[in-house]
């Protein structure tokens, strides 16, 4: 669970990160690096996709100024993963009642969120 996000920064289970993560259903916590810093392409989204996930959710930044490019967009959806693009703040909100939904119900969900902290 997500408990927090400010400018370039993130709480999650209690420990604060200060890059942009990769968030997995497992609780797992990944470094996320972008080839080109406020844009997601394929390659930079290619290891969540690898984990055959029912939902991958992309925060933008605060501001929204990274882009996801068309191509990346494409990629994820002819795998038959559900897409949800926003700001990182409406992001991480969609990510945590998306799990807790999932938990409430007893439901088994594979859920990547891919968060950029900044900008």
């Amino acid at each position: 669970m997500i408990e927090k996000y400010s400018f370039g920064a993130i709480v999650i289970d209690g420990k604060e990160y200060n890059y942009d993560v990769e968030v997995r259903w497992t609780g797992e916590i990944l470094k996320w690096w972008r080839k080109e810093g406020h844009v997601v392409d394929i390659e930079d989204v290619e290891r969540a996709v690898e984990e055959n996930p029912d939902t991958i959710i992309i925060g933008t930044g605060a501001f929204g100024v990274c882009k996801v490019k068309k191509d990346c967009q494409e990629f994820i959806e002819k795998k038959g993963i559900k897409l949800v693009i926003d700001n990182t703040e409406k992001a991480i909100k969609i990510f945590n009642d998306l799990l807790q939904k999932l938990a409430k119900e007893e439901q088994e969900g594979k859920i990547i969120g891919l968060f950029h902290l900044t900008c």
